[in-house]
């Protein structure tokens, strides 16, 4: 799954990508897993939107919309539209329909032939947000009109620009949902902008492993299993240790590890370990960085001492037992 530094990274090349942009169409699949919100209530909050910007929210990509001044048109139920030039049918709002694999986006919305019709908004409601978690294997795409619509793609948003930006999800663990502006909250406190008290005070009393409170989303927010293990491994902490036993002082190393292991795999795009790619198809260069993450077995880089592997809370962790305590 992606985690803080997968997720920015996306939000980052998305906002270069399409902030400014207006979402003309939204093409929605049948699959009801993806769709967090009901599908009518995206379609009214997607069409006729302005992108405002793009970015991350914990594992969150939070697309901020206005929708104030911009011409929203909907067709009546079942009545045809306009040919573009290219002979394509303008992309109208579809729900209960599937996106078959390895055919042409023209060919998709074309065989399109039920339809969910956004509802009209009062025209105080002008900011909203569109909110998408990737998932395990989820991805947002901006490509072409002409390419070819993959196979799992439960989202198209035709853009003014002529582009498209498509969600695709092979196992659908992703979700997409829309809140009004400043609804969504994405739980926890953010890493890169906690406070040494507050970072202290969320460890208070846990007697969990301190790695299992690390993944906890409801206290931080955007670290995943790779990040704590390589953070742990810094500040010198075994993950199966009590977060409660923890003092002040390694608590505050454990931070300054945090985020120096975030911001160090942000600016290098992330860790590529399976499906992660970034908005421009790119994989990310942090993996090459891995301290301890994925190397069991192997000399510790700095004292030569094997790496372990155990599982806490059904997740692997790696450390090394003589580096951390």
């Amino acid at each position: 799954m992606p985690e803080l530094p997968e997720v920015e990274t996306i939000a980052r090349g998305l906002a270069k990508r399409v902030s400014g942009e207006i979402v003309e169409s939204v093409w929605l699949g049948q699959k009801p897993e993806p769709l967090k919100s009901p599908a009518r209530e995206i379609a009214a909050t997607l069409e006729s939107s302005r992108i405002l910007t793009v970015r991350r929210m914990g594992k969150h990509i939070v697309f901020d919309l206005d929708r104030n001044g911009v011409a929203r048109t909907f067709p009546s139920e079942g009545s045809g539209q306009a040919l573009s030039a290219k002979g394509r049918k303008s992309d109208a709002v579809r729900a209960g329909t599937t996106v078959r694999p390895r055919q042409s986006s023209s060919t998709a919305h074309a065989e399109a032939d039920r339809s969910v019709r956004p509802t009209q908004t009062s025209p105080a409601q002008t900011r909203a947000q569109w909110i998408v978690h990737l998932g395990m294997t989820g991805r947002l795409q901006v490509c072409e009109p002409h390419a070819e619509v993959l196979s799992h793609t439960h989202a198209i948003l035709k853009l003014a620009s002529g582009r498209e930006l498509r969600f695709v999800d092979p196992r659908r663990f992703g979700r997409l949902s829309v809140a009004p502006a400043g609804d969504f909250d994405a739980g926890g406190i953010e890493p890169l902008e906690a406070g040494l008290d507050r970072f202290v005070a969320l460890f208070h009393g846990r007697k969990t492993p301190i790695k299992s409170a690390l993944l906890n989303q409801k206290l931080l927010r955007g670290v995943g299993n790779i990040y704590a293990d390589e953070s742990l491994f810094r500040a010198g902490i075994r993950p199966r240790r009590r977060a409660s036993t923890i003092p002040r002082e390694k608590l505050a190393k454990l931070l300054a590890a945090v985020k120096e292991v975030l911001q160090e795999a942000i600016a290098l795009g992330g860790s590529s370990i399976s499906d992660y790619v970034d908005a421009d198809g790119e994989e990310g260069l942090f993996q090459s960085q891995h301290r301890v993450y994925g190397r069991a077995g192997e000399p510790c880089l700095v004292c030569k001492t094997p790496i372990k592997r155990v599982v806490i809370a059904g997740r692997s962790s790696h450390y090394c037992p003589k580096c951390q305590k």
